[in-house]
């Protein structure tokens, strides 16, 4: 039987034991931090993602989650509407739903397609070889016929493959996210642009509501208080978002600075070896895809070497897919973080004409992301 190491534990770790589990491989999974916690906030599933999660057999249990209705889109500072669309079209358009959830519940529903002795936290990998599998821990020397290194944005395996490459590079905002309350009147998603600022509301099942936000700022710095902040920043924009902010656990609010890397890397493998989901492709948030894409890589990943062509045929399967999709992503911020008065207005009258041309224009853009699906083989991960 062969034998996969997974080195993190997060959605694309996770995802990527279970698809290999499923087409009868042995996994051991490598985290370092000493259990699967519920950090984090919230996360988008597209239909893609939906389709791939599918092939695990978790899709309809995440669909369960869906909690946007209704009319929603892009709005300016003071309440006006420079797009809007509503979710039922989306899902008609792509064919299936988009779903926000908390970060925590994924990892629960993918940990659960995995044993206990898959898992094994408190562990970290100090190197890899390329050329046997050997992977070396604080704890132990393991070799494997596959190494998954989806040890996120700052992966130590990337570098060392790759060790020529620039790497991430800062994108010249940082983020914050929320989870707060649900005052009761919020069914759909919105999202607000002002000149280099931007706010998101989306609601949660069970009452809840994921909030995000993003503006420029210097790599690194932190606020002495991170809800002030965004009080200053936000805090005179439309409702309900100076209410949402003012309600806010401060304790519960994430920060974070956005990187992007550019130029892509040449290959998502190298002999055993093979990158997922930020180790290999890191994207600023503005598609919704981080996560979304490493549950596809992680997919594919086990049918191509299983069944396909190997490593080399996970790269050139998701290599020119990541690549754009992390274009177009780029390209969203860029107009996101526009700062310049004029630049601003034209950019909110080219949306605001585009949305009374009709909301299938604006959904039309979402089709190369939304409309994959996995391979044909892969609907056979499930073995019963």
């Amino acid at each position: 039987m062969r034998k996969a190491i997974v080195i993190g534990g997060g959605i694309g770790g996770l995802t990527a034991a279970a698809a290999l589990k499923g087409k009868g491989w042995t996994v051991r999974v490598y985290e370092r931090a000493p259990g699967l916690e519920p950090v984090g906030s919230g996360l988008a599933i597209g239909p893609n993602a939906l389709r791939a999660l599918d092939t695990l057999g978790i899709g309809d249990r995440v669909r369960d989650l869906a909690a946007l209705a209704g009319d929603g889109g892009l709005q300016r500072p003071g309440g006006g509407w420079l797009s809007r669309t509503s979710a039922e079209d989306a899902a008609v358009r792509y064919g299936d739903l988009t779903v926000i959830m908390l970060r925590s519940r994924l990892v629960s529903l993918l940990s659960g397609l995995l044993e206990t002795d898959d898992l094994h936290l408190g562990v970290t990998v100090e190197s890899v070889s390329p050329d046997d599998g050997t992977v070396i821990t604080d704890r132990r020397a393991d070799r494997a016929d596959l190494i998954v290194a989806a040890d996120g944005i700052g992966s130590r395996t990337r570098a060392a493959l790759f060790p020529g490459h620039p790497g991430p590079r800062y994108f010249g905002l940082t983020a914050w996210r929320l989870l707060t309350a649900d005052p009761g009147t919020i069914e759909a998603f919105s999202e607000t642009w002002g000149r280099g600022l931007l706010f998101g509301v989306t609601p949660l099942a069970d009452g809840m509501l994921y909030c995000y936000a993003a503006a420029p700022a210097p790599a690194g710095r932190r606020a002495p208080d991170e809800k002030r902040e965004l009080l200053r920043l936000f805090g005179t924009w439309h409702d309900p978002i100076p209410g949402l902010l003012a309600q806010a656990d401060p304790a519960r609010i994430l920060r974070n600075d956005i990187y992007f890397m550019e130029p892509p890397l040449p290959a998502f493998h190298r002999g055993r070896v093979v990158l997922l989901g930020d180790a290999a492709h890191p994207m600023t948030p503005h598609l919704g895809q981080g996560a979304c894409q490493a549950i596809e890589d992680a997919i594919v990943l086990a049918h191509e070497v299983t069944d396909g062509g190997g490593p080399a045929a996970y790269t050139a399967a998701r290599l020119p897919r990541t690549t754009e999709i992390m274009r177009r992503s780029r390209r969203i911020g860029r107009l996101a973080a526009l700062q310049n008065p004029l630049l601003v207005a034209l950019r909110d009258a080219a949306m605001w004409t585009a949305n009374r041309l009709g909301p299938s224009l604006v959904l039309r853009q979402g089709d190369p992301v939304f409309a994959w699906r996995p391979p044909a083989a892969a609907a056979g991960l499930i073995r019963r």
